[in-house]
């Protein structure tokens, strides 16, 4: 298996990249990590005219702490913003998430814009996303914008960039006090997307009672789908808390579709399995927050 053919560009500043993806429009795709785009091009799934590699654009290989959440930018590789102890101090969920992204050959590659931009129903970081309320920063020649996450997961391998547009970071805000994060899967296998996934949030008010929770559903829709389970957990303490209605919710919320790994009702009883997992994790986390 070959790509088709195509102009390759490799720009060294970030207003060459965008005026490269300006002229190429619809017919360019931009190359970061590449674990995505290579095979799509190898099997012809994806076929532009033009290939614009970022990889020396290294002001986009970023990753910082601002004062309302952490911001990484467009080549931050997945290993990068995984071993920052930093950004694990102060948005755990993003660590929690990619030490189930594949394999370490693979995060040692891959970039975590470059996987929100791909849009993969079935992978962890979109959900991430979602779950903390996030947004992307896409530039065009001329002008900037933030697309927040309900906005920007259009469809199943589809997002808000649009021609001549590219993605050059994301924001992920930071956990309010008395907050807790957790993330559960089942995958057939270590490393392969996940059959059924589960990003959970859980916050406390000074009586350590249960003031929010919700869930983002990895590989049982056409998006990651947001679940509130607040009223469900009943507003208790976690020990006391429902976790079996607020399962029960999300189970309620999605309509997962059978393929060859499992069934749809298969994919509906570990989300809800996954969920009662999930959020009690997040709970704990949140009591030692």
């Amino acid at each position: 298996m070959k790509p088709s053919p195509f102009d390759y560009h490799a720009p060294r500043s970030l207003g060459e990249a965008l005026d490269v993806l300006a002229e190429a429009g619809e017919h360019g795709k931009v190359l970061a990590g590449g674990q995505s785009l290579i095979p799509m091009l190898n099997m012809r799934l994806a076929a532009p005219a033009h290939l614009v590699d970022i990889n020396r654009l290294t002001e986009l290989a970023t990753l910082d702490v601002e004062p309302g959440g952490v911001r990484v930018g467009a080549l931050a590789r997945h290993a990068q913003v995984e071993r920052s102890g930093r950004v694990a101090t102060v948005q755990p969920l993003l660590r929690q998430a990619l030490r189930l992204v594949a394999h370490p050959v693979i995060r040692n590659r891959g970039t975590v814009v470059g996987s929100l931009v791909h849009a993969d129903p079935a992978a962890e970081l979109p959900a991430v996303l979602v779950l903390l309320g996030g947004s992307v920063r896409l530039a065009r020649c001329g002008a900037l914008r933030d697309v927040p996450a309900a906005g920007f997961l259009t469809g199943p391998l589809e997002s808000a960039v649009e021609p001549g547009e590219l993605a050059v970071s994301a924001f992920f805000p930071l956990l309010a006090p008395r907050s807790g994060t957790a993330f559960r899967e089942v995958a057939r296998r270590h490393g392969d997307y996940a059959l059924a996934g589960i990003a959970a949030l859980v916050e406390l008010d000074d009586d350590l009672r249960i003031t929010a929770a919700r869930v983002t559903c990895v590989s049982v829709g056409p998006v990651p789908v947001l679940v509130d389970v607040t009223e469900a957990c009943g507003h208790r303490p976690p020990a006391s808390a429902d976790w079996v209605s607020a399962a029960r919710a999300v189970q309620d919320r999605i309509e997962p579709e059978a393929d060859i790994h499992a069934s749809g009702d298969y994919r509906r009883h570990l989300a809800g399995v996954l969920a009662q997992q999930a959020l009690r994790d997040a709970a704990r986390a949140a009591l030692d927050a």
